[in-house]
């Protein structure tokens, strides 16, 4: 079995520089470029495009909350027309600089609190997948392994891929442990190997309690913004393949 390497992308916004974007690059299968709301402006969309050409790696859109000072990361109450009208806005935006520079979008992985809200709330869920499949039915959309998103997307007819996360602390119920919490994200390289590694091949994963959850997975998300990420996308990629698994884009291999 395969696995995707997907990681949150292009969001520098004018002279505000964020990620390791260069050096992390060449270690995933999968970006997921910034729409310009929660980050990213056109500049930096064409500059992430033109480096994932460069490493064969597959682009998808990333849109978010329009929230430059919240990250992205600030809950905002959204009705589910407003949340699919707010992600087809940004999907659109960046398909035009990705056609310009010749580049197909091949998946779309909402951000930050906008994942968050609609992994819970199966109705913002369906809002958002039929956003995607209004623009593009080809798509592949993302959604955190076990949650209502991956309903909505096979019921609005799209391919779906299982989100799972190395680097962050699970709770009981499959929700990721909230950032706020000591632990949530997990730092030592050699345990985020060991859990991607369980994730590929067994389904499972640790939670915070130390009990193990089913836990199927299509793609494992590397978070670009972390200290030493690149280091870490370079030993996620090297761990998977030396323990058999290939690493490879969501479409390639659903």
């Amino acid at each position: 079995m395969a696995i995707d390497l997907n990681c949150d992308m292009g969001e520098s916004f004018g002279r505000w520089q964020l990620g390791a974007d260069a050096a992390v690059m060449p270690h995933i299968s999968s970006a997921n470029v910034a729409c310009g709301a929660h980050a990213g402006d056109p500049a930096v969309m064409r500059a992430t495009f033109a480096l994932a050409v460069k490493h064969g790696v597959s682009c998808g859109a990333h849109p978010g909350f329009a929230d430059l000072a919240g990250f992205g990361r600030r809950e905002i109450p959204v009705t589910p027309t407003e949340a699919g009208d707010l992600i087809l806005w940004q999907i659109g935006a960046l398909a035009a600089i990705a056609k310009s520079a010749g580049i197909a979008l091949t998946h779309v992985k909402t951000h930050g609190a906008l994942y968050n809200m609609a992994a819970r709330d199966r109705r913002l869920a369906d809002a958002l997948a039929a956003a995607v499949a209004s623009f593009d039915k080809s798509l592949v959309f993302f959604g955190l392994a076990g949650s209502v998103m991956l309903d909505a997307g096979r019921s609005a007819g799209l391919e779906v891929a299982a989100e799972g996360f190395a680097d962050r602390s699970y709770e009981p119920d499959g929700t990721l442990t909230p950032r706020s919490l000591d632990g949530a994200v997990i730092k030592d390289v050699d345990i985020v190997v060991e859990r991607a590694l369980l994730m590929a091949r067994e389904g499972r994963v640790r939670t915070r309690t130390g009990a193990d959850i089913p836990l199927r997975v299509d793609t494992i998300c590397v978070h670009g913004d972390t200290p030493g990420a690149a280091a870490l996308a370079a030993a996620l990629r090297q761990g998977l393949e030396r323990g058999g698994i290939p690493v490879s884009a969501a479409r390639k291999h659903a």
